[in-house]
């Protein structure tokens, strides 16, 4: 299963939910590999030692023939999970793949040599409905959306809709919505509570049981290179993407 984790909006734990959610699946056994197709590239920063070690990168795959996925994927701190890496070279990845007639399919091209090595691939996607994004959806069989439980969380959320269909209508009719992720979720507040009934509103039974927590250890965890299951696995958000990786495997055996 190859599942794009995407929102154009920013700051709503894309990439915490990536890392977190792989981490908790490679540590139940499953084969686990986590693209980071972000030019911030903060999957690869959180959890890959001394990536700048790596002469190569996604970019390189992706623009060059010569260059094979495999060369860039290395282990991470996590046992079983692997990271094929990003870093800031992807920002020049968009507009070199301007025109290009096969630009939107060199994710896919390139995750075919290794899909069945690993049980999930997740792809960790940037703030944008661009080219990159674009990749993500092509070569996803699913897509993980996280949705931060703020005012104008669902801001986009019809632009994203829309570029989903158009995707599934032109590349990739197989691709379907695995779920809705609630994240930074803050139980105190009233306007939390309503904008989740808005979310449910919108996605139904697409929205996961399991909503994740704001929490500081989550924060935190990157800086040490680890998921949250080793850094404070006692924590609310270590059992709550346990919860979370849990019945997205539940999900998993539907589809």
């Amino acid at each position: 299963m190859i599942i794009a984790v995407t929102n154009q909006k920013g700051g709503v734990g894309k990439t915490t939910t990536c890392v977190n959610v792989s981490a908790a699946l490679a540590l139940m056994g499953h084969r686990v590999l986590l693209v980071d197709m972000d030019p911030q590239a903060h999957s690869t920063i959180s959890i890959v030692n001394n990536p700048h070690e790596i002469p190569r990168s996604l970019f390189d795959v992706l623009m060059d023939k010569n260059t094979k996925i495999n060369d860039i994927i290395v282990k991470s701190t996590i046992p079983g999970l692997d990271v094929a890496i990003s870093r800031i070279s992807m920002a020049k990845l968009e507009p070199a793949l301007i025109g290009e007639f096969d630009g939107h399919y060199r994710l896919r091209d390139a995750l075919n040599t290794v899909k069945d090595h690993y049980d999930f691939i997740f792809i960790d996607t940037p703030p944008t409905l661009g080219l990159i994004t674009l990749n993500a959806l092509v070569a996803a069989s699913h897509i993980l959306i996280p949705i931060q439980s703020s005012y104008l969380c669902l801001e986009g959320t019809d632009d994203l809709l829309e570029t989903i269909d158009k995707v599934k209508k032109i590349a990739n009719p197989d691709l379907e919505i695995l779920g809705v992720i609630i994240t930074l979720h803050d139980r105190r507040t009233n306007i939390s509570k309503d904008v989740v009934d808005r979310i449910i509103e919108v996605f139904g039974d697409k929205v996961f049981k399991t909503y994740i927590s704001k929490s500081v250890k989550l924060e935190e965890s990157p800086a040490y290179k680890e998921s949250i299951f080793t850094f404070a696995p006692d924590s609310i958000g270590a059992i709550q993407y346990k919860s979370v990786a849990e019945e997205l495997i539940e999900r998993a055996t539907k589809n």
